[in-house]
Protein backbone atom coordinates (compact mmCIF):
# COMPACT_ATOMS: atom_id res chain seq x y z
CA UNK A 1 0.00 0.00 0.00
CA UNK A 2 1.40 3.64 -0.69
CA UNK A 3 2.59 5.82 1.95
CA UNK A 4 0.30 8.92 0.79
CA UNK A 5 1.78 11.36 2.81
CA UNK A 6 4.21 12.35 5.71
CA UNK A 7 5.85 14.77 7.98
CA UNK A 8 7.25 15.09 11.56
CA UNK A 9 8.89 17.25 13.57
CA UNK A 10 8.81 18.68 17.22
CA UNK A 11 6.02 20.88 19.01
CA UNK A 12 5.90 22.81 22.46
CA UNK A 13 9.96 23.71 21.62
CA UNK A 14 9.81 26.88 24.21
CA UNK A 15 12.43 29.21 24.20
CA UNK A 16 13.04 32.17 25.72
CA UNK A 17 15.87 34.49 24.47
CA UNK A 18 17.25 38.31 26.29
CA UNK A 19 18.41 40.35 23.93
CA UNK A 20 20.68 42.70 25.51
CA UNK A 21 21.40 46.74 24.49
CA UNK A 22 23.28 48.83 27.36
CA UNK A 23 21.01 48.88 30.56
CA UNK A 24 18.03 48.14 29.09
CA UNK A 25 17.11 44.36 27.88
CA UNK A 26 14.52 42.73 26.04
CA UNK A 27 12.74 39.47 26.61
CA UNK A 28 11.18 37.38 23.69
CA UNK A 29 9.20 33.63 24.57
CA UNK A 30 8.18 31.53 22.05
CA UNK A 31 6.53 28.22 21.96
CA UNK A 32 7.98 26.63 18.24
CA UNK A 33 6.20 23.77 16.07
CA UNK A 34 8.90 22.93 13.62
CA UNK A 35 7.34 20.17 10.89
CA UNK A 36 9.33 18.63 7.91
CA UNK A 37 8.75 17.24 4.70
CA UNK A 38 10.67 15.33 2.18
CA UNK A 39 13.20 12.34 1.69
CA UNK A 40 12.04 10.21 4.91
CA UNK A 41 9.44 7.76 3.27
CA UNK A 42 11.72 4.72 3.99
CA UNK A 43 11.34 5.52 7.38
CA UNK A 44 8.02 4.29 7.36
CA UNK A 45 7.93 1.60 4.73
CA UNK A 46 11.35 0.05 5.47
CA UNK A 47 12.37 1.06 8.65
CA UNK A 48 15.10 2.76 7.46
CA UNK A 49 16.43 5.94 9.17
CA UNK A 50 19.40 6.82 7.34
CA UNK A 51 18.02 10.11 6.07
CA UNK A 52 16.42 10.72 8.88
CA UNK A 53 16.91 14.01 11.36
CA UNK A 54 16.06 13.26 15.06
CA UNK A 55 12.99 15.42 16.30
CA UNK A 56 15.63 15.98 19.57
CA UNK A 57 17.73 17.50 16.55
CA UNK A 58 15.07 19.29 15.53
CA UNK A 59 14.78 21.42 19.09
CA UNK A 60 18.62 21.69 18.72
CA UNK A 61 18.26 23.52 15.78
CA UNK A 62 15.38 26.19 17.64
CA UNK A 63 17.78 26.44 20.74
CA UNK A 64 20.85 27.06 18.64
CA UNK A 65 19.30 29.29 16.56
CA UNK A 66 17.89 31.21 19.51
CA UNK A 67 21.53 32.05 20.70
CA UNK A 68 22.53 33.09 17.60
CA UNK A 69 19.57 35.62 16.60
CA UNK A 70 18.51 36.72 20.29
CA UNK A 71 16.76 40.46 18.70
CA UNK A 72 15.03 38.92 16.27
CA UNK A 73 11.22 39.57 16.21
CA UNK A 74 8.82 36.49 15.81
CA UNK A 75 8.14 36.78 12.31
CA UNK A 76 11.90 37.06 11.21
CA UNK A 77 13.17 34.63 13.92
CA UNK A 78 10.72 32.06 12.21
CA UNK A 79 12.28 32.59 8.86
CA UNK A 80 15.62 32.30 10.16
CA UNK A 81 14.71 28.96 11.62
CA UNK A 82 12.70 27.64 8.89
CA UNK A 83 16.24 28.42 6.51
CA UNK A 84 18.40 26.77 9.05
CA UNK A 85 16.59 23.32 8.34
CA UNK A 86 16.71 23.84 4.23
CA UNK A 87 20.29 24.64 4.73
CA UNK A 88 22.08 22.18 6.77
CA UNK A 89 19.66 19.43 5.27
CA UNK A 90 19.04 18.70 1.73
CA UNK A 91 16.62 15.54 2.24
CA UNK A 92 14.62 17.89 3.63
CA UNK A 93 11.91 19.86 0.97
CA UNK A 94 9.62 21.77 3.33
CA UNK A 95 9.16 23.29 6.53
CA UNK A 96 6.36 24.54 8.66
CA UNK A 97 7.27 26.73 11.49
CA UNK A 98 4.66 27.64 13.99
CA UNK A 99 5.23 29.90 16.79
CA UNK A 100 3.03 30.90 19.84
CA UNK A 101 4.42 33.93 22.01
CA UNK A 102 3.74 34.72 25.71
CA UNK A 103 3.64 39.00 25.32
CA UNK A 104 5.65 40.29 28.54
CA UNK A 105 5.13 44.24 28.49
CA UNK A 106 7.67 46.44 30.03
CA UNK A 107 6.94 47.93 33.55
CA UNK A 108 7.22 51.93 33.80
CA UNK A 109 7.60 53.47 36.60
CA UNK A 110 7.55 57.52 37.07
CA UNK A 111 6.64 57.71 33.71
CA UNK A 112 9.92 56.22 33.01
CA UNK A 113 10.29 52.45 30.95
CA UNK A 114 12.16 50.20 33.13
CA UNK A 115 15.09 48.80 31.69
CA UNK A 116 14.52 44.91 32.90
CA UNK A 117 11.27 44.56 34.74
CA UNK A 118 8.17 43.48 32.83
CA UNK A 119 4.21 42.05 33.24
CA UNK A 120 2.21 39.04 31.61
CA UNK A 121 -0.22 40.84 28.92
CA UNK A 122 -3.74 40.28 30.02
CA UNK A 123 -2.76 40.14 33.63
CA UNK A 124 -4.56 38.47 36.56
CA UNK A 125 -7.82 38.19 37.61
CA UNK A 126 -8.94 40.74 40.48
CA UNK A 127 -10.53 38.49 43.19
CA UNK A 128 -13.01 39.67 46.58
CA UNK A 129 -14.05 37.96 48.98
CA UNK A 130 -16.78 38.89 51.40
CA UNK A 131 -17.61 37.42 55.01
CA UNK A 132 -20.64 38.49 57.09
CA UNK A 133 -22.82 37.60 59.89
CA UNK A 134 -26.20 38.58 60.87
CA UNK A 135 -24.95 40.19 63.65
CA UNK A 136 -23.15 42.94 61.78
CA UNK A 137 -19.53 41.65 61.52
CA UNK A 138 -18.10 41.33 58.11
CA UNK A 139 -14.99 41.04 56.28
CA UNK A 140 -13.52 42.45 53.28
CA UNK A 141 -10.75 40.48 51.41
CA UNK A 142 -9.73 42.02 48.12
CA UNK A 143 -6.93 40.32 45.76
CA UNK A 144 -5.42 38.91 42.26
CA UNK A 145 -5.19 35.65 41.20
CA UNK A 146 -2.28 34.47 38.50
CA UNK A 147 -0.63 38.16 38.49
CA UNK A 148 2.82 37.22 36.52
CA UNK A 149 5.90 39.43 36.32
CA UNK A 150 9.22 39.19 36.09
CA UNK A 151 12.78 41.02 35.71
CA UNK A 152 15.84 39.82 33.46
CA UNK A 153 18.81 40.14 36.29
CA UNK A 154 18.69 42.04 39.64
CA UNK A 155 18.33 38.58 41.60
CA UNK A 156 20.20 36.20 43.42
CA UNK A 157 20.47 33.15 45.17
CA UNK A 158 22.99 32.85 47.35
CA UNK A 159 24.28 31.38 51.59
CA UNK A 160 22.02 28.86 51.43
CA UNK A 161 22.21 25.48 52.80
CA UNK A 162 24.18 23.45 51.31
CA UNK A 163 24.45 19.41 51.50
CA UNK A 164 24.89 15.96 50.05
CA UNK A 165 21.58 16.50 48.46
CA UNK A 166 22.46 20.27 47.12
CA UNK A 167 23.02 20.70 43.06
CA UNK A 168 21.66 24.07 42.38
CA UNK A 169 24.92 26.40 42.16
CA UNK A 170 24.92 29.80 43.25
CA UNK A 171 24.16 32.85 41.37
CA UNK A 172 24.30 36.92 41.69
CA UNK A 173 22.31 37.25 38.03
CA UNK A 174 19.02 34.96 37.50
CA UNK A 175 15.93 36.21 36.18
CA UNK A 176 13.32 36.53 38.82
CA UNK A 177 9.62 35.58 37.59
CA UNK A 178 6.49 34.50 39.37
CA UNK A 179 2.38 33.99 38.79
CA UNK A 180 1.42 35.52 42.51
CA UNK A 181 -1.58 35.13 44.15
CA UNK A 182 -2.06 38.14 46.57
CA UNK A 183 -5.24 38.81 48.87
CA UNK A 184 -5.32 41.78 51.28
CA UNK A 185 -7.56 42.44 53.92
CA UNK A 186 -9.51 45.91 54.79
CA UNK A 187 -9.79 47.48 57.61
CA UNK A 188 -11.03 50.86 56.46
CA UNK A 189 -12.77 51.99 53.39
CA UNK A 190 -10.76 53.51 50.52
CA UNK A 191 -12.07 56.87 48.11
CA UNK A 192 -12.16 53.94 45.73
CA UNK A 193 -11.68 50.55 46.58
CA UNK A 194 -10.71 49.94 42.23
CA UNK A 195 -8.12 52.85 42.31
CA UNK A 196 -6.44 51.77 45.47
CA UNK A 197 -6.03 48.00 44.66
CA UNK A 198 -4.35 49.43 41.63
CA UNK A 199 -2.02 51.28 44.15
CA UNK A 200 -1.03 48.49 46.08
CA UNK A 201 0.17 46.86 42.76
CA UNK A 202 2.02 49.36 41.16
CA UNK A 203 3.71 49.77 44.84
CA UNK A 204 4.80 45.98 45.51
CA UNK A 205 5.67 45.56 41.21
CA UNK A 206 8.22 48.93 42.08
CA UNK A 207 9.63 47.24 44.98
CA UNK A 208 10.23 44.03 42.90
CA UNK A 209 11.54 45.92 40.06
CA UNK A 210 13.60 48.55 41.23
CA UNK A 211 15.09 46.43 43.94
CA UNK A 212 18.09 43.73 44.26
CA UNK A 213 16.60 40.87 45.46
CA UNK A 214 18.47 38.10 47.59
CA UNK A 215 15.93 36.12 47.51
CA UNK A 216 12.26 35.50 46.68
CA UNK A 217 11.37 35.61 49.99
CA UNK A 218 13.67 38.71 50.53
CA UNK A 219 11.65 40.42 47.84
CA UNK A 220 8.06 39.27 49.02
CA UNK A 221 8.79 41.12 52.50
CA UNK A 222 9.82 44.26 51.35
CA UNK A 223 6.93 43.98 48.98
CA UNK A 224 4.70 43.60 51.80
CA UNK A 225 5.96 46.30 53.97
CA UNK A 226 5.95 49.03 51.03
CA UNK A 227 1.48 47.93 50.09
CA UNK A 228 1.35 48.61 54.03
CA UNK A 229 2.66 51.68 54.08
CA UNK A 230 1.46 52.98 50.69
CA UNK A 231 -2.13 51.65 52.08
CA UNK A 232 -3.29 52.81 55.29
CA UNK A 233 -6.73 51.03 54.50
CA UNK A 234 -5.52 47.56 54.44
CA UNK A 235 -4.21 45.65 57.83
CA UNK A 236 -2.56 42.79 56.21
CA UNK A 237 -1.30 41.79 52.74
CA UNK A 238 -0.88 37.54 51.70
CA UNK A 239 1.38 36.84 48.97
CA UNK A 240 1.80 33.28 47.41
CA UNK A 241 4.36 33.04 44.68
CA UNK A 242 5.16 29.80 42.81
CA UNK A 243 8.35 30.39 40.56
CA UNK A 244 8.14 30.68 36.61
CA UNK A 245 11.34 28.83 35.99
CA UNK A 246 13.43 29.80 33.55
CA UNK A 247 16.48 27.29 32.69
CA UNK A 248 19.80 27.99 30.84
CA UNK A 249 20.32 26.25 27.96
CA UNK A 250 23.24 24.31 27.81
CA UNK A 251 24.88 24.81 24.19
CA UNK A 252 28.40 23.91 24.54
CA UNK A 253 28.06 20.50 22.28
CA UNK A 254 27.37 23.04 19.56
CA UNK A 255 30.48 25.37 20.48
CA UNK A 256 28.24 27.97 22.10
CA UNK A 257 28.06 29.61 25.38
CA UNK A 258 25.22 30.84 26.50
CA UNK A 259 25.78 33.81 28.82
CA UNK A 260 22.41 34.20 29.99
CA UNK A 261 21.16 34.78 26.62
CA UNK A 262 18.88 31.95 26.12
CA UNK A 263 16.34 29.93 28.61
CA UNK A 264 13.64 26.85 28.90
CA UNK A 265 10.88 28.21 30.31
CA UNK A 266 8.45 25.79 32.66
CA UNK A 267 6.40 25.85 35.69
CA UNK A 268 7.01 22.15 36.61
CA UNK A 269 8.40 21.46 39.53
CA UNK A 270 7.94 25.13 41.20
CA UNK A 271 9.30 26.74 44.05
CA UNK A 272 6.33 27.91 46.18
CA UNK A 273 6.88 30.91 48.45
CA UNK A 274 4.23 32.51 50.58
CA UNK A 275 3.98 34.97 53.30
CA UNK A 276 1.97 37.37 55.13
CA UNK A 277 2.93 40.79 56.15
CA UNK A 278 0.88 42.93 58.96
CA UNK A 279 0.88 45.53 61.12
CA UNK A 280 2.51 45.69 64.30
Amino acid sequence: MPLIKNRYGKGGVRVLRIHRDGDRQEVSQLNIKAMVEGDFARTYTHGDNATTVSTDTIKNVVNVVARENTGLCAEEFCQVLANKYLETYPQISSVAITSHETKWSRLSFHGKPHPHSFVLDANGKPTVEVSMTRGGASTLVSGIDGFAFMKSTQSGWENYVKDRYTTIPPTADRICATSMVASWVWSGKPGSYPATNGRILDTVLEVFSTTYSKSVQDSLYRMGEAALAAVPEISEISMACPNMHFIPMNLSAFGLDNNNDVFLPTDEPHGQIECTVGRG
